[in-house]
């Protein structure tokens, strides 16, 4: 698919839940064709779902990934696959090293969703911070890399031979997902640093240094404090954007993917205040389970800023992922209702004001 987006496009963020056919397929060490045609038939049921709820950009719901950070791990070798001795869950831990693979694990990804997606795609990869946040380790990692920033580094090149792909394929939108670096609006997260302001400039110094130099893919930064994190009941990091909007105005990319949905988050001085070429995806589906949102609901959230925000700025998405992490269960029915009410409340707000 090719062309320009209607005015409001109707996007999703990354995850969408998995059924226990794919978490059992991504767990086997090998497959065989029964199993990859198992998968590709999921796959093409998650981009129809998409698409009949009426979104106009979709993805594969990231259903081929053991996990959306680990997934760096089958693009570099020098990773272990750990359990966390801090909370039991899988742990991918930088313990060598880094070391290319053949590039083209996501890619793959990307060129069968290329194949069976009617309308515009979109594909997801890990921030090199968010890596250095979540697979580096003091004790594990220290003796391949001393420091976290030096990890940090070495994460940039996999990424961009993955880009490079991706941009060959035709893919329309590549979000680096960067929570990380939206950790930073929290007064708690900033005290935990000697130079909050300079931790999170480094973040966006990554990002820069990830996507440089490519042209012909529009690139995305997704910023959350965790909302997906709502889906596991966990703590809702607090504040607006406006620690950050310093970093967030050096970013080298097109469009900005934020919550809108959670408090503070729905910040219009802030928001006013960004870049005015970037897009906004603003998060304006609530992904916590439980919580019904309607077409008018989400309308009067987009109505809401369209009094600091041009409308041709504007894309709606949820406000982050609908399963954050292996361990989240959330049904996949009140997924498909949450995303039709989002593409309903897109022509809502095209009859209105296109």
């Amino acid at each position: 698919m090719s062309g320009t987006l209607p005015l409001f496009p109707a996007s999703i963020v990354g995850s969408i839940p998995r059924p226990l056919v794919v978490r059992e397929l991504i767990e086997k060490a090998e497959w065989d064709e029964t199993d990859r045609n198992t998968m590709d038939a999921a796959v093409r049921f998650v981009v129809a779902l998409q698409e009949r709820a009426g979104l106009d950009v979709v993805n594969d719901g990231e259903w081929r990934r053991r996990s959306y950070i680990g997934v760096i791990a089958e693009l570099a070798h020098g990773f272990t696959l750990e359990t966390n001795p801090a909370d039991g869950r899988p742990w991918t831990v930088v313990t060598e090293t880094l070391s290319p693979k053949p590039a083209g694990f996501i890619a793959a990804e990307a060129r069968f969703v290329k194949q069976v997606a009617r309308v515009a795609t979109k594909i997801t990869l890990p921030a090199p911070a968010l890596l250095g946040e979540r697979l580096w380790d003091a004790g594990r990692s220290a003796c391949a890399y001393p420091t976290r920033e030096a990890f940090v580094r070495d994460c940039v090149a996999p990424l961009r031979a993955e880009i490079a792909l991706l941009r060959d394929l035709g893919v329309e939108i590549v979000q680096i997902d960067d929570p990380h670096l939206c950790l930073f609006v929290d007064p708690d997260v900033r005290a935990r640093h000697d130079d909050p302001d300079r931790a999170a400039d480094f973040a966006v110094d990554m990002i820069n240094a990830t996507v440089a130099g490519f042209t012909g893919v529009k690139f995305a930064v997704h910023l959350c404090r965790r909302a997906g994190a709502r889906v596991r009941g966990e703590k809702h990091h607090a504040g607006t954007y406006g620690p950050i909007l310093p970093q967030l105005n050096r970013l080298n990319v097109q469009h900005l993917t934020m919550e809108f949905t959670a408090a503070g988050a729905d910040d219009l001085e802030s928001l006013a205040r960004l870049r005015e070429d970037f897009e906004l995806g603003l998060g304006v589906v609530d992904v916590t389970p439980g919580e019904p949102q309607t077409a008018p609901m989400i309308a009067a959230r987009i109505e809401r800023a369209l009094s600091r925000i041009d409308r041709a700025r504007i894309t709606l998405n949820p406000d982050c992922g609908f399963a954050p992490g292996s361990a989240a269960k959330v049904d996949t029915d009140e997924v498909y209702l949450k995303l039709k009410a989002e593409a309903d409340a897109s022509r809502l707000l095209r009859a209105r004001y296109g």
